[in-house]
């Protein structure tokens, strides 16, 4: 039985979540339909476009994407640091960009006086929006509405363009978002889009790597693409928040595996690579599994035992789900 998406998302649980929409109807979100022979390539801007556009208003952190032919993957980070740090008033200007709020919230954008009652009223419409604008539901819902429109208006039809629900799963540790990751990273590789990571179109490794071509110190936090989730360097203490990585041996570890999942160029996971999967306590068969089939090894929670038996304890689940195959991935 399908579970309401509350029983799916917790950000008790982790901040971390691995997201897939997938077009409903015959015809291509991007690419190249070989039916109709009608090109839709340009959506693939549309698309990538709107992905990096909405964390300006919400307290969502895109930490990679791939953007294919009829579906796309995101890795999402839920921000409530940065929700809560919000305004009365910047929440009400961030819905605002969104939907055109109501009679009060308008008054209140513009400095009118609003009696007592006004102002209790609004409040509950306040952090009602402060919720939403942490809620990766309303992220993909915002995002994948406006895409539909676009195409449709495009198609000349009405209708589903999305599939009705989205396939989430929450990656419960450092192992397992590293590897969902490098599987949504090279994504065109696998599908013999692309040669190399970095000449993979609409993909967040290329737009890091081609960041990090322009500085000579591309692992310092203000010098990172900034439409990304930063990357601030190995574990430490008093660590400022983001992926506990450098950015260069995140790049050089999507590299190698790349190679060795291409399969006609010579690869192997070199040292310094070999050194976070170490950190990671998963072996190269491990590694390597993961990064090729992701979807297919977890289903909704991605971790170490540990860390899936606590997830399923907060979402109230009678039993965790994938377990075993959580054991022999992730022993972290």
């Amino acid at each position: 039985m399908t579970k309401a998406r509350k029983c799916l998302i917790s950000i008790e649980a982790t901040p971390y979540y691995h997201c897939v929409s997938r077009c409903v109807r015959r015809a291509f979100l991007c690419g190249t339909d070989n039916h109709s022979g009608k090109c839709y390539e340009h959506r693939r801007g549309w698309l990538e476009g709107k992905l990096l556009k909405l964390p300006e208003v919400f307290a969502i952190d895109i930490a990679a994407y791939a953007i294919m032919s009829n579906h796309y993957h995101t890795v999402l980070h839920i921000n409530s640091k940065k929700a809560k740090s919000w305004s009365d008033i910047e929440v009400v200007e961030r819905w605002h960009q969104l939907f055109n709020g109501n009679l009060l919230s308008q008054r209140f954008n513009k400095g009118d006086q609003l009696t007592k009652v006004e102002r209790n009223r609004l409040q509950i419409y306040i952090n009602e929006w402060r919720s939403r604008l942490q809620s990766i539901s309303w992220f993909m819902r915002i995002l994948n509405e406006a895409i539909a429109r676009e195409a449709n208006f495009e198609d000349e039809c009405t209708g589903r363009f999305w599939e009705g629900r989205f396939k989430s799963q929450a990656l419960l540790d450092e192992a397992a978002l590293t590897a969902c990751m490098v599987y949504v990273d090279l994504n065109p590789i696998r599908a013999l889009l692309a040669k190399t990571p970095e000449t993979s179109e609409h993909t967040s490794i290329k737009k890091r790597y081609e960041q990090a071509k322009k500085t000579r110190q591309p692992n310092r936090i203000d010098q990172q693409e900034k439409r990304l989730y930063s990357f601030t360097g190995n574990p430490k203490q008093d660590q400022p928040e983001g992926i506990q990585m450098r950015l260069t041996d995140y790049i050089e570890l999507v590299d190698y595996t790349g190679k060795i999942i291409r399969g006609d160029k010579r690869g192997s996971i070199n040292k310094t690579s070999g050194s976070i999967l170490t950190r990671l306590e998963i072996d190269s068969h491990q590694w390597l599994e993961m990064t090729s089939h992701f979807e297919e090894c977890f289903s909704t929670f991605a971790g170490g035992e540990y860390r899936v038996k606590v997830a399923c304890e907060i979402l109230n689940y009678r039993r965790p789900p994938n377990l075993s195959t959580c054991k022999l991935l992730l022993n972290a």
